[in-house]
């Protein structure tokens, strides 16, 4: 029907062109034919003899008449300059009045233009009669109706009507094939069915718990729903914008720019563990872009930290337990052979050594949580043929069981990272320094190849390592260090050591520890 409206609007505006355009050919030329019959009619020895007669109406009334059917005109008359009529081609108007309020021709000079006659409005042509001296003595005026719109439409040539009925039915074809093209791609539906399918649509990707980012083939986002919107920590303006330029995070940005395959991978953000799934979408077989979920996977990555550090223990404890059975397997032989004081020594020199390893933690970390953390991770670094030791100036006073946690995943994560790139290097050796004179400082140096300057900020994001004998690379325990760093507050970052390989410091404030502390609990982010 809208396209309809459109055919009659256009064909509408062609005839009124049309009818304006024959309107004023029309005015153009009969309005000089108007004039050319009264200078004609003026001109005729009786009239300009006898229009003064009294009897004039009756006189020259012939000659009026022949003016009038010999030019199509509807009436032709003479009239003082006063606008009194004299002799006219239509009696009853003999004695009335004739309008001269804009003609020319009362001054000598001949006019035409709109009139009004007995209420029927037409266009006239008026000329003067002169005398000798050239006053003005009498006016003949010969006028005729303007046409109708049909009459202006017919006259301009049966060509325009042909064209007219057959842009109407080329309209009409076309509104028709439109609309059954329209149907087609819309399955039949309504516009009213289009719009409820598209709020159906809004209200379910804004309703479910995971984030939905769809992205077109030019690397604009097209959909983002509220959880997205939350978890990315970006606005609802960010569809119709360039993935790289509503302030996501790099390695985020960068996933859902690449297109590609199908994948499934986790990103840790400075604040957040995303667990991602990208699906490629497509419509009528072509591809239109990607859809990507993502969940929050923070709080799992931070129990996964936790086990990781629990496993550590673990492990550091079968060692240990290794370890004493093959001493007390020398134990018991020694006692077997009767080398009683050979047994005093051996016991006596495996206590001191103990005594002295617990007394280099303890002496200087206060915590029994982080303390009992360092030397498990001193006997296993030792397994593996790493020295980890602590630099004579570290102090840490007792923490909150709470916020010792948290500590315990950091130190635990960089001294694995540390011990496990230490391994095998010529000086294998793992430096911890701890202060909490000012906030917290934790700084973990390790003897190994060091950190490449451009890896030096993805190797706090997604499966990024260092260790070059770890296939597709690990990066989950430095992942964990940023993410529990920021939401303590603090910060994490990689740099040089003096003496060659990595030195991985962390920073936290003394504000956010000691709202941690009191309110017994990590005051997170």
């Amino acid at each position: 029907m809208f396209q309809l409206l459109v055919v009659a609007v256009v064909l509408g505006a062609v005839a009124a062109v049309s009818v304006h355009q024959s309107t004023r050919e029309f005015r153009d030329v009969a309005g000089q034919r108007m004039i050319a019959v009264a200078e004609n009619l003026a001109s005729t020895p009786i009239v300009r003899d006898r229009f003064a007669d009294p009897f004039a109406a009756q006189l020259l009334a012939p000659d009026v008449d022949r003016a009038v059917a010999l030019s199509g005109a509807n009436v032709a008359e003479i009239a003082t300059p006063a606008g009194l009529v004299t002799v006219s081609s239509d009696p009853s108007r003999n004695g009335r009045r004739l309008d001269l309020t804009h003609s020319t021709a009362i001054h000598g000079r001949a006019w035409f233009g709109d009139l009004d006659v007995d209420g029927v409005h037409g266009l006239a042509g008026q000329v003067p009669i002169n005398d000798a001296n050239g006053v003005v003595l009498a006016v003949v005026s010969v006028s005729q109706r303007y046409p109708s719109p049909w009459q202006l439409l017919s006259g301009a040539g049966e060509r325009l009507l042909v064209y007219l009925g057959l842009g109407a039915a080329l309209g009409l074809l076309a509104s028709w094939l439109l609309s059954r093209r329209i149907k087609r791609q819309t399955r039949g539906l309504e516009i009213a069915d289009i719009a409820g399918l598209a709020e159906h649509r809004d209200a379910l990707l804004h309703s479910i718990g995971e984030g939905v980012v769809a992205v077109n083939n030019d690397g604009v986002i097209t959909v983002v729903n509220d959880s997205a919107q939350l978890l990315l920590d970006v606005a609802a303006d960010a569809v119709g914008r360039q993935v790289d330029a509503v302030g996501l995070d790099p390695t985020v940005a960068e996933f859902l720019s690449s297109g590609g395959d199908d994948r499934d991978v986790v990103i840790v953000t400075r604040t957040r563990v995303l667990a991602l799934n990208r699906r490629a979408a497509s419509s009528q077989g072509r591809g239109i872009g990607t859809v990507t979920t993502m969940r929050d996977s923070t709080e799992l990555a931070s129990m996964q930290g936790q086990l990781s550090s629990h496993k550590s223990v673990t492990d550091t404890l079968r060692a240990q337990t290794h370890e004493f059975a093959n001493q007390l397997h020398t134990i018991s032989g020694l006692v077997q052979l009767g080398e009683y004081d050979s047994v005093h020594h051996f016991v006596g020199d495996l206590t001191r050594r103990r005594a002295e390893l617990n007394d280099a933690v303890t002496r200087h970390v206060a915590d029994p949580a982080v303390a009992a953390l360092l030397i498990a991770k001193t006997s296993l670094a030792a397994e593996s043929g790493v020295a980890l030791s602590i630099t004579p100036d570290s102090r840490l006073s007792a923490l909150h069981p709470a916020l010792a946690t948290d500590v315990i995943t950091l130190l635990g994560n960089l001294i694995d990272n540390a011990v496990d790139v230490s391994e095998g290097s010529a000086a294998a050796r793992v430096t911890v320094h701890l202060d909490d004179a000012d906030g917290m400082l934790l700084s973990v140096t390790d003897s190994g190849p060091g950190v490449p300057q451009r890896l030096r900020e993805q190797i706090f994001a997604r499966g990024v390592t260092s260790k070059p004998d770890v296939p597709g690379g690990r990066g989950i325990g430095l992942a964990l260090v940023r993410l529990v760093s920021v939401q303590l507050g603090g910060t994490v970052h990689v740099a040089d050591a003096p003496l060659g390989g990595a030195c991985f410091t962390v920073r936290l404030p003394p504000a956010r520890l000691a709202g941690a502390v009191a309110t017994g609990r990590p005051d997170r982010a």
